[in-house]
């Protein structure tokens, strides 16, 4: 999921700082020349790092602490792809910002650039600090989700017990492995680190692409430098009021929506499934599975919290829908059973826990996070009675942070008044970034405009095939143009979402062995 901050005297202190970068940098002593800005030497990547024809890579110094910029540097990995339109057409770089926080954010040619919308530009991503190829990355336990894990829900005092103890082991993991990195994992630096990045590009302006956690990148990052934007396109935008304690919650009731929806399309198409005719009864049947599973783990590694990992999944995107679906329709026989084992390991298990080190590493020195477990408690439950099928899962996702070791920051207060232009797409029925955290960016950029795609559940969904969404993202990085901003508090344009998926034809399904096709991905709620 995604998470939060706070004020008080430190806000002299950030806005001290704010003034400092955003005038370029530390000032020079007098009488003394500037330090030299680092530069990137690009170099062809090797094949898998990543793929991609004509990718370059190189790597970037930056302070690990930008109070002391002449200090400790550690090593940020970037990709690029270079503009394929004529020099005369070019219109610069755009830098995009990845999910998460922890995901990599190194461009691949099908992941990165847009087919026929973006050749007037260089496409450059990169992995956060601490993600990925950058160095050092942040490792606290590569085990942590080696299944069965304790159930999420805490029916009872052991279960809960388990799950603090296990929280608590890895905050303390992360103490030991973290080393001075894990004092600066923060937003904040990581706006500092995409100003860094623009200097060694050596550009006046960036154009930013931003994705889920990566849409709060850019609102602090304009926030702090809206005179280095020039463009701006975020998909799928965090609320800027919940950084990051109680966006879980807004989540929480969003997924139940989106699996309640997955359950009433499964019964659909029940002449495929038998399943169920409704969603109540596909529901019972997805429950009554879990319940096996916590009597018995399928071949002793995917029990209910697996279990949950794996389907969480239908509240992200439809097109997993009908792979899903398959799964579950299986999921009782022995056959069955051994395709969950095979997909939790091989699809649904991260292959370590870097990205999971790094999502809590910035969302629990972001802000202040409750330090009374009765307060979780409390919360939990209250929203688990409307929201089951998430709330623990979020709730243990995010408890590390009640014992992380490093300090917990404020939040810049996000101001796009100085934008000139932002374009916000979220889909209204987006669960991992609900469709209000849109709504109230908006407020807070005078000069922007959203793009709805109503009826969409599928998260950060603006380049994945809606022919209207394309077409507005690909007029706004030609020309600027943005949808007229249109009176009152609601979207400025909208497209219909594109229709739901289908099952595969039986054919197609027996190929497989009646099995699911799903990526190899990462499993992390809300990024």
């Amino acid at each position: 999921m995604e998470r939060r901050i706070a004020t008080g005297l430190g806000i002299f202190v950030v806005a001290t700082m704010s003034v400092t970068l955003a005038a370029g940098g530390a000032s020079a002593t007098p009488g003394t020349d500037p330090a030299p800005t680092p530069r990137i030497t690009w170099e062809p990547c090797e094949p898998a790092d990543p793929p991609g024809t004509g990718a370059e890579c190189g790597m970037l110094d930056v302070p690990l602490d930008y109070s002391r910029p002449d200090g400790k540097k550690i090593q940020l990995a970037l990709s690029r792809f270079r503009a394929k339109s004529a020099a005369k057409d070019r219109q610069g770089v755009v830098l995009t910002l990845a999910g998460g926080p922890g995901n990599s954010g190194r461009c691949t040619a099908d992941t990165c650039v847009p087919s026929g919308i973006g050749d007037a530009y260089d496409w450059v991503g990169y992995d956060p600090r601490g993600v990925g190829a950058s160095v050092p990355a942040l490792s606290c336990d590569n085990g942590y989700f080696d299944g069965p894990r304790p159930d999420y829900v805490p029916r009872n005092p052991d279960i809960e017990r388990s799950w603090l103890d296990r929280v608590q082991h890895y905050a303390d993991a992360c103490r030991s492995s973290g080393g001075a990195l894990l004092d600066h994992m923060t937003t904040l630096e990581a706006v500092r680190d995409v100003e860094s990045i623009r200097e060694a590009l050596g550009v006046r302006e960036l154009n930013l692409y931003g994705f889920s956690y990566g849409t709060y990148v850019g609102q602090v990052y304009a926030t702090l430098y809206p005179k280095q934007v020039r463009r701006m396109v975020l998909d799928s935008t965090v609320d800027p009021r919940d950084v990051w304690y109680r966006v879980g919650f807004s989540q929480d009731v969003a997924f139940e929506r989106n699996l309640r929806m997955w359950f009433g399309w499964v019964a659909k198409y029940d002449d495929v499934y038998h399943l169920g005719r409704t969603a109540d009864d596909v529901q019972a049947r997805w429950y009554a599975e879990q319940n096996r599973l916590r009597a018995a783990p399928a071949g002793g590694v995917v029990g209910p919290a697996e279990f949950t990992d794996i389907f969480v999944y239908a509240g992200y995107y439809q097109w997993i829908w009908p792979s899903l679906a398959d799964l579950l329709a299986a999921a009782s026989g022995d056959s069955g059973r051994e395709q969950l084992v095979w997909l939790y390991q091989g699809y649904f298990r991260p292959a370590g826990d870097n990205g999971y080190a790094v999502y809590n590493a910035v969302q629990c020195s972001d802000a202040r996070w409750p330090q009374s477990w009765p307060t979780w408690q409390r919360d939990n439950w209250s929203t688990f009675q409307q929201a089951p099928f998430a709330t623990w899962d979020n709730a243990w996702y995010n408890a590390p942070c009640l014992f992380w070791p490093a300090k917990a920051t404020k939040p810049v207060t996000i101001d796009g008044s100085k934008v000139r232009s932002v374009l916000f797409v979220d889909g209204t029925l987006d669960a991992a970034t609900p469709f209000e955290g849109s709504l109230e960016a908006r407020r807070r950029f005078p000069h922007g405009s959203l793009l709805a795609e109503v009826g969409q559940s599928t998260h950060a969904n603006s380049l994945n095939g809606n022919p209207c969404i394309t077409g507005f993202v690909a007029d706004y990085l030609a020309t600027g143009a943005l949808p007229p901003r249109q009176p009152g508090d609601e979207p400025d344009a909208s497209c219909d979402a594109l229709p739901q998926p289908v099952p595969a034809s039986a054919s197609a399904r027996a190929l497989r062995g009646g099995g699911p096709l799903v990526p190899a991905t990462g499993y992390a709620l809300l990024r």
